[in-house]
């Protein structure tokens, strides 16, 4: 029987949700998806985590279309890419209620991760209209700021058509 990592002093308040909660990787691939990042290689080396379960979450991402899988030229190789789909985009308020679920019931030195909105520079939760500046919210103007980013701002990737 393989042994389980972990995750119940990360930084990150959705990795401590996601440790109590429910499968951990699928979910930190969609934390890290909703971030930005689409390659394997970029999956494996910020996660830690190994090709064959890499494989088949990202997998099982695209069997349930929060996921697609879009091929790019990397020298005389194809490869694929892994970008959120609508679905996979629709998630950011489970993802936002985990990381608060993660920052007030689990323990880190780390503070919690923020949903900024950009354009007043104000945070604001998941919804029609940020929470300060009453404007709508496009996801475009939504980014991500601090715990496990660190001090920059990290803007949400926009899904695919």
């Amino acid at each position: 029987m393989s042994r389980r990592i972990t995750w119940a002093d990360a930084a990150c308040p959705i990795a401590r949700a996601a440790d109590v909660l429910g499968e951990p990787w699928t979910l930190l691939i969609l934390r890290n998806a909703t971030a930005g990042t689409t390659r394997f290689e970029d999956f494996r080396s910020q996660l830690g985590i190994a090709d064959n379960v890499l494989t088949t979450r990202l997998a099982k991402l695209v069997d349930r279309g929060l996921l697609t899988k879009l091929p790019y030229r990397d020298g005389g190789r194809t490869r694929h890419e892994y970008r959120l789909t609508q679905a996979g985009s629709d998630a950011l308020p489970v993802l936002h209620a985990l990381g608060t679920w993660g920052h007030t019931h689990t323990t880190s030195d780390a503070g919690p991760t923020t949903l900024v909105h950009t354009r007043c520079g104000q945070p604001t939760r998941p919804g029609a209209n940020c929470d300060s500046c009453g404007k709508p919210l496009a996801r475009g103007d939504l980014a991500w700021r601090g715990s496990w980013l660190g001090e920059d701002e990290i803007p949400l990737a926009n899904p695919v058509d």
